[in-house]
């Protein structure tokens, strides 16, 4: 009831400052869901004026090599009553290994650089001394991280809190002198070099980025909406292809809920043919759980711009067009964008809020609409997810 008094109020209010064609579409697009939700905070900090580069960082190339093993010690042991006490050359110590831990500290992989080298492990010495072994380089990555190897396939799936994955073994440490003592060779006078550490190349991807994720065509407002809604600061211009890497964006909730919003790089015609990076923009997309479609309500025939949009991500991933998804009628405070938002809305067949970003018209509507298809995805979610634990575990 309470819900149906302040869309009624909420309509009233709109009513004053928008025009009556835009008004009969806002009304139906409040009863497009009619329950109670929680109520999005607005941050009363305001934002820093620092000039930021940050960025998220859901896919890395790196090559991680071990470390080397300690060489061995050839050396005798000389005592002021016995010159030839025999050898005492020490072993080498190991060389480290390269490991990656899942951990729920670290977001991305923003901070993981290209090459990952572990600490070499040291000499053997004198007096049956031996070598220092190296520390492990363990990497945090966040929980969900999927681990390639040059070939594309999966070897690695760090799906939990503290599992583990060696990426690069550290090599043995050699033998000293002393080892190869026997009864037939007394003195010998040869050890070990320390074997050398592998060396390999994997490529790291997250499995999920976001909660959410913004489709659409370069300039339709992506990076300004996500600037309305969160305390994230992604470049804004006025030409296309400001964005070239995902930015995050995080919408608090008056139930403490956090949903995670990203700004992905826009995509144009042809982009599964790899045509203005496509593909790497597209696998963006396959990291979040729904996908909202920014399209400019000021542009001529903005319904076309919506099923290029789905065709491109039809022939990168059928998966991708079965995600939840609605679309989201960018910059209506322009005036030719009242009549294109009506046409748009009776061409496609998902559900349409317009907004104007910029204004701030109509934006809590449409974290109303996130919150719903967060919810709505993440029971989904759980439901498949106990699904395919119960046939896992089989009949008892």
């Amino acid at each position: 009831m309470w819900s149906t008094i302040f869309r009624t109020l909420l309509a009233t209010r709109q009513s004053q400052v928008i025009a009556p064609a835009r008004r009969v579409l806002l009304q139906d697009v409040a009863r497009y869901s009619n329950q109670r939700i929680a109520v999005p905070l607005r941050s009363k900090k305001p934002k820093s004026s620092k000039p930021t580069t940050q960025y998220f960082v859901d896919c890395r190339h790196v090559r991680t090599i071990g470390g080397k093993g300690g060489d061995g010690c050839v050396s005798f042991l000389r005592l002021w009553c016995n010159e030839n006490a025999g050898p005492d050359g020490g072993d080498g110590g190991n060389g480290g290994h390269v490991v990656l831990q899942a951990t729920q500290d670290v977001k991305d992989l923003n901070h993981i650089t290209s090459l990952l080298r572990a600490d070499d492990g040291e000499k053997g010495a004198t007096k049956d001394c031996h070598g220092k072994n190296a520390n492990h380089t363990v990497v945090k990555v966040p929980i969900g991280t999927i681990v390639r190897n040059p070939q594309g396939k999966v070897v690695g799936d760090l799906s939990s809190e503290g599992m583990m994955f060696v990426a690069a073994r550290g090599g043995a440490g050699g033998k000293g002198n002393h080892f190869f003592k026997s009864d037939l060779e007394q003195a010998p006078q040869v050890a070990e070099f320390g074997a050398t550490g592998e060396e390999t190349a994997y490529t790291l991807e997250l499995r999920s980025m976001a909660h959410i994720g913004f489709i659409g065509l370069p300039n339709a407002g992506k990076s300004t909406l996500l600037r309305a809604i969160s305390r994230a600061r992604p470049k804004v211009a006025a030409y296309p292809f400001t964005t070239l890497k995902p930015h995050l964006g995080i919408v608090q909730y008056d139930d403490y809920e956090q949903i995670a919003v990203a700004d992905l790089p826009g995509l144009i015609e042809g982009s599964h043919k790899n045509k203005g990076l496509g593909i790497q923009f597209l696998k963006h997309a396959e990291r979040c759980n729904a996908l909202l479609f920014v399209i400019d309500a000021s542009a001529d025939e903005p319904w076309v711009h919506y099923h290029t949009l789905l065709h491109e991500l039809s022939m990168f991933s059928e998966e991708l067009v079965t995600r939840p998804r609605f679309i989201i009628a960018n910059k209506v405070d322009l005036p030719e964008a009242e009549r294109n938002v009506e046409l748009l809305a009776h061409h496609v067949d998902v559900p349409v809020i317009p907004i104007s970003a910029k204004m701030g018209t109509n934006i809590a509507e449409m974290l109303h609409e996130i919150r719903i298809i967060y919810e709505t995805s993440r029971t989904a979610r759980e439901a498949s997810e106990a699904t395919a634990k119960e046939q896992e575990e089989g009949p008892r």
